[in-house]
């Protein structure tokens, strides 16, 4: 299928009085066409799925806007709280009211951003999130009392609490220590004081990872969002979606496990019969192709290789992703 011209154009919108900026990615023409609307992952992740604590500049997210759009799609991407250009004008701004609720406000500017344009199909409006930005996708859906997602597309998507997810990676990552139960048991108790929104001492025995993870959980400009996220389990959520979704977990994914994530919300999504369920065999967690095997990788070299500037989408992931959105749009015409 060729591929039609495409054109971006800039955009803005403010949430509680702070500029989001975005990328509308669009086909060259006015004729009105499907839209979706991209959701980044966590951390200072912009508009293109880059950020300053992973290498490079090629980002997923750019990627795959100007493939939808070459495809008939209209997309717009964003720089979420915390990310791109004007991050450090926006951060005093951010203390206090970084929380779920900002998100999903974020969000709903996107959606009102994109609908404003005139070439926009308002009956075909998807979202296409990744990693925590999944869960942000699936508030707004479960919230919204207007411009609802026609269909959600969940990649690399969370399964875990944040909170759980965490601790099974320190645990995992200090098995070998010899006071390994006590040095849980500190975490664990300083954990249960974070949630009960009391302070809490870090214990200077405590290793250095571990110490630092502590101390950022209670940084003012983390909250309450750093609370929320500890506490929030996806599957929960994601069983009350009634709108088709496409939850794509890439087998080389090293941050999400395919079989024990994908299970879990086959589960969570099995009384939705627009649910499917995809696991690209060589794609990883922002789905990009990784040619090495699995059991060769380890995460830093995995997640600094995720914007090389060699690194491509994975043409399966692209494809799954690209069959769904047409299969659950109406039949206007557009293929």
């Amino acid at each position: 299928m060729s591929e039609t011209a495409i054109e971006n154009k800039e955009v803005t919108w403010n949430v509680q009085g702070i500029p989001v900026y975005g990328t509308i990615t669009a086909p060259a023409d006015q004729a009105a066409h499907p839209a979706v609307i991209f959701v980044a992952g966590s951390g200072p992740t912009d508009r293109d799925w880059c950020s300053p604590l992973i290498q490079g500049t090629n980002g997923s997210a750019k990627l795959l806007a100007e493939a939808l759009a070459g495809q008939g799609f209209i997309t717009l991407r964003y720089d979420k709280l915390g990310s791109g250009p004007h991050v450090m004008e926006n951060v005093p701004k951010l203390i206090g009211k970084i929380s779920m609720q900002y998100y999903i406000e974020e969000l709903t500017g996107a959606v009102e951003t994109l609908l404003a344009e005139k070439n926009i199909d308002k009956d075909n409006l998807f979202v296409l999130a990744n990693s925590e930005g999944t869960i942000h996708a699936v508030n707004y859906q479960l919230q919204a009392k207007k411009n609802l997602f026609k269909g959600l597309v969940l990649t690399g998507t969370l399964v875990k609490s944040g909170g759980d997810l965490t601790r099974s990676q320190l645990s995992k990552l200090y098995e070998s220590l010899p006071d390994r139960e006590l040095v849980m048991k500190h975490y664990d108790e300083a954990i249960a004081r974070f949630l009960a929104k009391e302070p809490f001492t870090v214990d200077p025995s405590l290793p250095d990872i571990m110490k630092t993870v502590l101390l950022s959980l209670e940084t003012p400009a983390n909250l309450p969002f750093g609370r929320e996220l500890w506490a929030y389990s996806l599957v929960d959520h994601v069983a009350k979606v009634k709108e088709p979704l496409l939850v794509v977990i890439g087998k080389k994914d090293i941050q999400i496990d395919w079989e024990t994530n994908g299970k879990a919300l086959e589960t969570a999504a099995a009384g939705n019969p627009g649910a499917s369920f995809v696991y690209p065999e060589n794609a990883n967690h922002v789905l990009k192709h990784e040619e090495a095997p699995k059991e060769g990788l380890t995460a830093q070299n995995a997640i600094m290789n995720y914007n090389a500037q060699n690194a491509v989408l994975d043409e399966e992931a692209v494809n799954d992703i690209l069959g769904w959105l047409k299969k659950f749009k109406k039949n206007t015409g557009y293929w």
